[in-house]
């Protein structure tokens, strides 16, 4: 199975996948990890695509992203879950990394960027940490 988990930085999304890959004892893939898997970009992009359409019905795989663009390597089957929060809780996990301070450009990407996948088709929607990890796992395992 194949779940894909998305949504805009400092939602919650690798908690998220944390409590999954222990549950389903599933491999990770975040973002661009996938280039490991090859020297060439666009070969590593299709054998990571490839990998994915096998494990649809195999292997439990979870792939966590936060670029749009990305999504277009979801395949079809794939269970996906979007990650949303309110971007005032965006912003104060985003400066509780940067050391308590958040610079206004980064302020301003935020801003730019929040809601960008709210359009996105999913088959869950996890907002503000509900449904809680622990449902998401048993929703999943359930299916």
């Amino acid at each position: 199975m194949v779940i894909a988990i998305f949504g805009e930085s400092c939602t919650g999304k690798s908690t998220l996948a944390d409590a999954l890959r222990e549950k389903l004892n599933a491999q990770v893939f975040t973002g661009k990890d996938y280039l490991r898997l090859h020297g060439s970009e666009q070969m590593a992009q299709r054998l990571f695509a490839k990998k994915l359409t096998e494990a649809v019905d195999g292997e439990h795989l979870i792939y966590v992203l936060t670029e749009t663009e990305l999504l277009k390597l979801i395949p079809p089957g794939a269970f996906r879950i979007l990650v949303t929060e309110e971007l005032d809780v965006i912003k104060e996990r985003f400066a509780a990394r940067m050391r308590g301070v958040l610079p206004p450009p980064v302020a301003a990407m935020l801003e730019r960027r929040h809601g960008c996948f709210d359009n996105e088709p999913c088959d869950l929607h996890v907002h503000a940490g509900k449904p809680s990890a622990a449902d998401v796992c048993e929703l999943i395992l359930n299916r």
